[in-house]
């Protein structure tokens, strides 16, 4: 920032002091710049850092402000991944010919860049690009962005504001819905967007294909099934979990009947890795952990059991 203060880390915050001073250095001129620091051998001592993290990084710097080229490009970043969709970036961090900086994947950048860029965004991955030798060539990385994760909680009970926060300290968009007036107010769920609505009406009212993963805790049998019921009909998302004990999980299967089946390995339940947790926050951990895990590719079969499963081992 103009101030000096950062957000986040690019280490353990063993180089942002130094940093900092080239970001002053960039700031001052308005032209980007580029700072390499090698921590893999014995010259770390010569940057006067003494890290010992045995790695090596290539540190992209420009001017952010409203009248700089990377604004507008930013901005689209921002605007498109918090509606709820993707977007890949160009970061030139060497070139003879281009600029040093970060662009959308269109013109002026030339037609190799562009093609990298969408072949990022095709493949909803990011990679480095080098093209070119000698004094002709261009190093670049195409940073895919997905947009945060969209978690939905069917039920605003005092549970949930604990599962909120917890989602939203890690920049996730959360929706809540309750058919309760008293619970699905918007001043206890900071940064969530509440809604009031039947649970029968759940798929007319949000959009579930958008959404990454639920979780039903209504406390209120009768919500939960339909929440259930509403979920399993729109085939969406993928993460389902549950709150509450088996049996409780084993009562709702018996009630959905063959809807039930539609809902397959999706649900969570009981929702959560087992952690010892008991509090709200312990508990909200645990949900927040495993969800964390399953969008991450990580996650093993922990707690996975469906409710057709579950009705056929009771």
């Amino acid at each position: 920032m103009a101030d000096g203060s950062h957000l986040g880390l690019l280490s353990g915050g063993c180089l942002e002091s130094d940093l900092q001073i080239h970001a002053r250095e960039v700031m001052d001129s308005g032209h980007p710049a580029v700072v390499e620091y090698d921590m893999r051998g014995p010259d770390d001592i010569l940057f006067g850092i003494g890290a010992g993290c045995e790695g090596a990084m290539r540190v992209l710097l420009e001017p952010a402000n409203s009248e700089s080229p990377v604004a507008a490009p930013l901005a689209t970043a921002g605007r498109i991944t918090q509606g709820g969709e993707a977007i890949s970036l160009v970061l030139v961090h060497e070139a003879a010919d281009v600029q040093l900086g970060t662009y959308l994947p269109e013109p002026p950048l030339p037609p190799a860049l562009i093609g990298a860029g969408i072949q990022s965004m095709a493949e909803r991955e990011s990679r480095g690009v080098d093209l070119g030798a000698g004094a002709r060539r261009t190093r670049a990385f195409m940073h895919f962005l997905a947009p945060p994760p969209h978690l939905l909680i069917c039920g605003a009970g005092p549970d949930a504001q604990s599962v909120v926060s917890t989602a939203r300290a890690l920049g996730w968009r959360v929706t809540v819905t309750d058919h309760r007036p008293a619970y699905a107010v918007a001043a206890r769920f900071p940064g969530a967007d509440v809604r009031l609505g039947d649970p029968k009406l759940l798929r007319a009212e949000i959009q579930l294909a958008r959404c990454h993963a639920a979780v039903v805790m209504s406390h209120h049998l009768a919500s939960d099934e339909s929440y259930l019921r509403e979920l399993a009909e729109a085939g969406a998302p993928s993460y389902v979990g549950l709150l509450g004990p088996e049996a409780r999980r084993s009562r709702l299967a018996a009630q959905l009947g063959p809807v039930a089946e539609r809902l397959r390995c999706r649900v969570r339940g009981p929702v959560g890795i087992d952690i010892g947790a008991a509090t709200p926050e312990g508990i909200a951990l645990s949900i927040i952990a495993q969800i964390h895990a399953w969008l991450a590719g990580c996650a093993s079969e922990w707690n996975a059991h469906s409710l057709t499963r579950a009705a056929l081992k009771d």
